[in-house]
């Protein structure tokens, strides 16, 4: 019964977050996260489980609080942010040693097969959401049309002739941050939005060598313990 007012209480406050975004899926994102870690064998995981499913817990209550809807309140959304880029590195941070341990088992030969494709699969996902997750948060006070200097993203619809772009009002949302996430993780470079600042192109440079090892090290040698 908590957890089900736990829950309304976070969907009424996301609909007073920021902008007129919608947040129900970044809250969905870090729901699919959390429920991930749980088949991550405890062996992948610094110290129990449920420690990192708890930070991705306070990270979900976190981007569900309500951002600045005026000047006063500015203070509690610098507050918001921070909380919520402090837990996504945490969670960056413990994914990154998931990948260094499942790396050593596989060097030492102390998993199977089975089990590293699990995890393989787990730390990519977690990937792809954290990461995008990072992207929609720091780029969050470049978005409302603010001067091209201080984007760390240009989307193609930003670049879009005016006689074009004045016929419907575009900002970019999480879903477009995760697409970003997606191509970073899978193609290794961006298809879509662009980096033009030094965190945003050191993001995109951990977030696709981080993949490249879970794909390259890890899920094509787990593939190869199967087909022995």
């Amino acid at each position: 019964m908590q957890l089900l007012y736990a829950i309304m209480l976070m969907m009424k406050l996301a609909r007073i977050h920021r902008k007129t975004e919608p947040i129900w899926h970044v809250q969905l994102a870090i729901g699919i996260a959390i429920a991930v870690q749980l088949f991550l064998n405890k062996d992948y995981v610094v110290g129990p489980r449920n420690i990192l499913a708890g930070l991705e817990l306070l990270l979900l209550i976190a981007v569900s609080l309500p951002a600045r809807v005026s000047n006063k309140h500015h203070n509690r959304q610098v507050i918001r942010r921070f909380l919520s880029l402090v837990l996504l590195a945490m969670i960056t941070v413990t994914n990154i040693v998931s990948l260094i341990l499942v790396s050593h088992a596989l060097i030492n030969g102390s998993t199977s097969g089975h089990d590293l494709i699990i995890s393989a699969l787990i730390i990519f996902a977690t990937n792809i959401i954290v990461f995008g997750l990072l992207y929609w948060e720091i780029d969050e006070d470049t978005a409302d049309g603010k001067p091209d200097e201080k984007r760390d993203f240009i989307f193609p619809q930003q670049t879009l002739p005016p006689a074009v772009t004045k016929q419907f009002a575009w900002n970019p949302t999480f879903f477009d941050y995760l697409y970003v996430s997606i191509t970073n993780a899978t193609a290794f470079s961006p298809t879509d939005a662009y980096p033009i600042t030094y965190r945003a192109k050191l993001l995109m440079t951990i977030q696709a060598l981080a993949s490249l090892a879970t794909i390259a090290l890890v899920a094509a040698r787990a593939v190869a313990t199967l087909s022995s």
